[in-house]
């Protein structure tokens, strides 16, 4: 109830707002202003995050908007985030409050104030009261192509004239690049990996210059170079929160592969004893080994058919997570005859993956290149010791 009646009144007040606006031309007590916010420590953070300023020097309100919220206690929360159906908000808050969780985050936030006519700024205003009634509140995420900084991408598009003459990163960039770029600045170097397996060769698609503003930074650098009507956009900016520690970047990026290298480059030497205990070892690890690439595989083929987001699909990790790879993890004990059809087609699909790694239509990361290089020398040593 509470939370209607708030919505009442700021609707009411903007309502107020979009009426003066209509009446006169002079809008200077009116600022709109874009919020970047940094990247925060934890992994949902770590791309930073866009919102809008509404300063009413009139009435004397400072509001934040931003497409960035959604509830935790929506029922079965876990189950429709991990499917992508979880619905993300349009939220306000002053802008004290704004700042308050940023500052116990330590992240800074960069303010550009925007140069609009009084009519660009009374539509950005109307569009914002449009999507605070009922359920035009509501969307359905997309982390490249509809998220929070998309959302205020394309009312500046629309409403300001924004426009980007130059590309913002290099040629042949794909989504998969600009997310490594965070991950690795921010020493994710095992989210890395994670994401890697789950998502699929959508993330691979080189962007264009409008697709490679889903990201805050890149929006602040877009609205700062963006000339409306032979001037600039922003009529000036500044920094609002200044409370980020500075992040020492490690070279630990390559972390995953050296300590996945390091094991498989011992549990290789070992299967090629003829020691009881070690060749009991090596049983062990294949059969651990098949059982983890299976489940991961069933993981990947969920993210793929069971949920709507679209950067899982047409996952190539499935070359070397064969889901089926489950069912032969149980299998290598008892050694049934069907098994040595199936290590063909193991050592098969593996030399070929390892073949064209560099010359799929998705890149796999590095760090797995080692798993594939143990399916293939499990697969050709079952097949040998049955002839």
């Amino acid at each position: 109830m509470k939370k209607l009646v708030a919505i009442i009144i700021v609707i009411f007040n903007l309502s107020i707002l979009n009426t003066k606006l209509f009446a006169q031309t002079d809008s200077s007590h009116i600022r709109i202003s874009l919020l970047t916010c940094s990247p925060g420590a934890d992994l949902y953070a770590v791309f930073g995050h866009t919102a809008l300023r509404i300063t009413d020097s009139v009435n004397h309100s400072d509001i934040v908007y931003n497409y960035g919220t959604f509830n935790f206690e929506e029922p079965n929360f876990y189950l429709k985030f991990t499917r992508g159906k979880l619905d993300y908000a349009l939220a306000y808050e002053s802008l004290p409050e704004f700042l308050y969780g940023y500052t116990l985050e330590k992240r800074n936030v960069y303010e550009q104030e925007l140069k609009l006519t009084a009519l660009q700024k009374q539509n950005i205003i109307s569009f914002l009261q449009q999507n605070l009634i009922g359920n035009n509140r509501y969307y359905k995420y997309d982390f490249f192509y509809d998220n929070c900084t998309t959302r205020i991408r394309d009312i500046l598009t629309k409403q300001a004239n924004l426009t980007i003459a130059k590309p913002l990163v290099p040629a042949q960039t794909t989504f998969r690049n600009m997310i490594h770029v965070y991950l690795d600045s921010m020493n994710m170097c095992w989210s890395k990996l994670g994401i890697d397996i789950l998502l699929g060769s959508p993330t691979d698609k080189k962007v264009n210059i409008y697709e490679s503003l889903f990201l805050p930074d890149y929006l602040l650098k877009a609205v700062d170079s963006s000339v409306n009507t032979s001037t600039k956009l922003i009529s000036n900016k500044k920094t609002l929160l200044n409370v980020a520690e500075p992040i020492t970047e490690t070279n630990n990026k390559h972390y995953p592969l050296y300590l996945i290298g390091s094991i498989s480059l011992i549990l290789l030497v070992i299967s090629f004893s003829k020691n009881k205990i070690l060749k009991k070892i090596t049983i062990i690890s294949d059969s651990i080994l098949l059982y983890i690439t299976g489940l991961l595989g069933l993981v990947i083929l969920f993210m793929m058919f069971c949920t709507d987001h679209k950067a899982c699909a047409a996952n190539y990790n499935l070359l070397w997570a064969l889901p089926t790879n489950i069912i032969a993890a149980f299998a290598v004990f008892k050694k049934p005859n069907w098994l040595i059809k199936y290590f063909y087609a193991i050592a098969f699909i593996s030399a070929i993956t390892i073949v064209m790694w560099s010359m799929l239509p998705q890149q796999l990361n590095i760090a797995l290149l080692p798993i594939v290089i143990l399916l293939l020398n499990m697969s050709v040593r079952f097949i040998t010791n049955k002839k």
